[in-house]
């Protein structure tokens, strides 16, 4: 199956970064597009998950410094040692564009040098909506960021039936072509491979795979939510008389967020005092919707309630499901979208659960706030918690927007920004 390179948001950082840095390391999770986007810009390439390529560079690590620069190190953290071999090339000679690691997890002996100051880091998801589709958006969140209050109206095609169908087929940059049983085989190889050769090569056995499998599948149906590890503990564990060690299970969560499967969302702590009593749990999110849908058995169709029934499958509440997917892919878009702002994507709730942000984005001491709304109607309900920050923030609330799966881009009455998900970029 060929598939033409996708044009990503992180291409151009990459491209920026590296006329001015000497190395730059690009971690996310596998399958991403990390190896592709480097490999356009490397004159010399050492992948680490070739056998005999790790082997003589297990021989000689000098191999490492040598070649064309830039000189890309793929999946260095087959070879842990490549990263302090990196460090001090760096230390010896700071020239720009000398060196990208690229990685899929983070070892369990990782150097003791951070590398601070000498390598950065830049994050890679799975693509966007504006990476699948390229000529639809027309909103930048970088303007929105920038207080340009500039003048929003447009219109999108898509759909309901459409953000499902995103939903279910992910954003895996090389599937892209596959649909059906063809993406539900890619998808279940994806998460098996996880417990047979991801998890040993991080330094942990996976004894149990079923196991593993079932906490997977209950953070998938705590996508956007805040459920304490208790309430996924007894999602996963139940009909179990013996529950599992918790060094056990949290040591599947460590794993699983190295590996950037598990994408906790982070609580907003705001500076100074302008909210009090705000809670500090995480929202749970999966690396991708594709593969929270397919752990709950979910389609497009039994999302949208055209083939919902008694199979609909483990954890599918209909609609309810369908908005905390639509809610995590927007956060995920979001943050594809706010790291070359350099931007921060977090959420905002009540201790007493009256007020919330789907998503609060920190930017220079200022924030965007952001409600995720599944349907094309809002009303003043939906941004009631919007107005609440406004008031509450001040000039420190930078604007206020919604994200809907509607038809129409505009500025509400008040002042807040109503987007379709289709239409917001970078």
């Amino acid at each position: 199956m060929s598939v033409e390179h996708q044009q990503r948001v992180v291409d151009q950082e990459l491209h920026d970064l590296l006329g001015q840095l000497p190395a730059i390391s690009i971690e996310g999770p596998r399958a991403v597009g990390k190896t592709w986007t480097s490999n356009r810009l490397a004159n010399t390439v050492y992948a680490l998950d070739d056998p005999e390529i790790l082997a003589e560079v297990q021989s000689d690590p000098r191999l490492l410094t040598q070649g064309a620069p830039p000189i890309l190190i793929d999946e260095w953290q087959r070879f842990p040692a490549s990263w302090d071999i990196v460090r001090r090339s760096v230390d010896r000679d700071f020239s720009p564009g000398q060196f990208i690691l690229t990685g899929s997890a983070r070892p369990e002996n990782r150097p003791v040098h951070s590398g601070a100051g000498r390598i950065v880091t830049l994050r890679m998801w799975t693509t966007a909506l504006a990476e699948r589709h390229p000529g639809l958006p027309s909103v930048s969140l970088k303007s929105l960021l920038a207080g340009e209050r500039v003048e929003i109206e447009d219109a999108s095609s898509m759909g309901l039936a459409d953000y499902a169908s995103e939903i279910v087929s992910g954003g895996f940059p090389g599937w892209r072509n596959a649909d059906g049983r063809a993406r539900d085989l890619l998808l279940d190889g994806y998460l098996h491979r996880l417990a047979e050769h991801d998890f040993p090569l991080s330094g942990h056995r996976v004894r149990n795979p079923a196991a593993l499998h079932r906490w997977l599948t209950a953070y998938a149906a705590a996508t956007s939510t805040s459920a304490s590890y208790e309430t996924i503990r007894d999602a996963a564990t139940s009909g179990e008389g013996d529950k599992p060690a918790k060094s056990t299970t949290i040591a599947y969560r460590d794993t699983l967020e190295a590996m950037w499967i598990l994408e906790p969302q982070p609580a907003w702590v705001p500076a100074g005092s302008h909210l009090s009593r705000l809670k500090r749990s995480p929202k749970h999110h999966l690396a991708d919707t594709a593969l929270a849908a397919r752990l709950l058995h979910a389609t497009a169709d039994t999302l949208t309630g055209r083939d919902a029934g008694p199979h609909a499958g483990p954890g599918f509440v209909g609609s309810q499901t369908l908005g905390a997917l639509f809610e995590s892919m927007v956060v995920h878009d979001l943050r594809v979208y706010a790291q070359p702002a350099d931007a921060r994507v977090s959420h905002m709730r009540t201790w007493n659960d009256q007020r919330e942000a789907d998503a609060v984005i920190e930017h220079r001491g200022r924030v965007l706030a952001v409600e995720v709304k599944l349907g094309a109607e809002v009303t003043g309900h939906d941004t009631r918690h919007l107005r609440w920050l406004r008031d509450r923030l001040g000039p420190a609330l930078i604007d206020a927007l919604v994200v809907t799966t509607g038809a129409h881009a505009y500025r509400d009455e008040d002042g807040i920004a109503v987007v379709p998900a289709a239409l917001l970029g970078p």
